[in-house]
């Protein structure tokens, strides 16, 4: 079985989707009406911003969930998924792929979630750090003995969890966590503690706009960042994007399910390569490659 998946913030570069901008009119069209929803040129800090212009919340997720979509219906009929998913904004996008939701409303959604989510950054200064080389367990266990708010937020692939919390907590945790014998304890670049409990305010924000949004019957189950299960209601759907603000990223647990569920091939609908190298780490047999044009 073929699972497509679809990558999260971090993935972002300059000139991202400009080459499939200019060479499909599919994806002109597509990322033409995106710019007149979102009521600014994205396209435009896509093709010509900096690094540092690509790394705001409000542009980066819109911007790697626009060249997702648009890579994905570029493919035509040769995309034929039967299974998705994607890591933390990704769903968005995998949510898309499997006629979930349509094209322009995810659109707007995603759009809403990066407002609200920067919205939360600025209010409480926090931040992420990536922890590799330690158990899951471990990790969590020293983040539950740690003072302030710090939690496990991304089970990227087995050895490497990323944390998310209060500055001085995830300094803290860092510290505990080397000692405790983590090969690397590195704080990311990121604008704020993502799927930990400061993301609440967003959270209220996106539940009151994913509550107004409708929600099809997907042509095949998504596996969400919430539960690491095959979902195809769309209620259950909805309830687990709305908790995925607040919740862990279980993409290891994810994984697993899709190839204990038959999973045969991977590819990755997006910009960058992220997701094919976790899953080289938990089955180093199994196809993976990009999606092209």
């Amino acid at each position: 079985m073929k699972a497509y998946v679809f990558p999260g913030q971090g993935s972002q570069f300059p000139g991202m989707g400009k080459e499939l901008y200019e060479s499909n009119p599919v994806a002109k069209k597509m990322m033409q009406r995106a710019d007149e929803v979102l009521g600014f040129s994205l396209t435009d800090v896509m093709f010509n911003g900096s690094e540092e212009d690509l790394k705001q919340t409000r542009v980066t997720q819109p911007a790697i969930f626009l060249h997702s979509v648009v890579l994905a219906a570029c493919l035509g009929d040769r995309f034929q998924p039967q299974m998705v998913a994607g890591h933390s904004l990704g769903e968005f996008s995998s949510l898309v792929a499997n006629k979930t939701l349509e094209f322009e409303d995810a659109l707007r959604l995603v759009y809403s979630r990066a407002l609200a989510m920067q919205k939360a950054c600025e209010h409480t200064p926090s931040t992420m750090a990536a922890i590799l080389g330690l158990e899951d367990q471990i990790v969590e266990r020293i983040c539950s003995e740690t003072p302030g708010v710090v939690v496990a937020a991304n089970y990227n692939c087995p050895g490497q969890l990323v944390i998310s919390g209060e500055l001085s907590a995830i300094d803290e945790a860092c510290a505990a966590l080397t000692a405790a014998g983590a090969k690397r304890a590195l704080k990311l670049a990121v604008g704020g503690a993502f799927h930990s409990p400061l993301m609440e305010p967003a959270r209220v924000e996106l539940e009151s706009a994913i509550a107004s949004t409708h929600f099809s019957k997907p042509i095949c189950p998504v596996y969400q960042n919430v539960t690491a299960k095959a979902v195809s209601d769309p209620e259950e759907i909805k309830k687990n994007l709305i908790l995925q603000l607040t919740a862990p990223v279980r993409w290891t647990q994810s994984m697993h399910s899709m190839l204990e569920d038959g999973c045969t091939e991977v590819i990755e609908v997006g910009p960058g390569k992220v997701l094919q190298g976790l899953f080289k780490k938990v089955s180093r047999d199994l196809p993976v490659s990009s999606a092209e044009v």
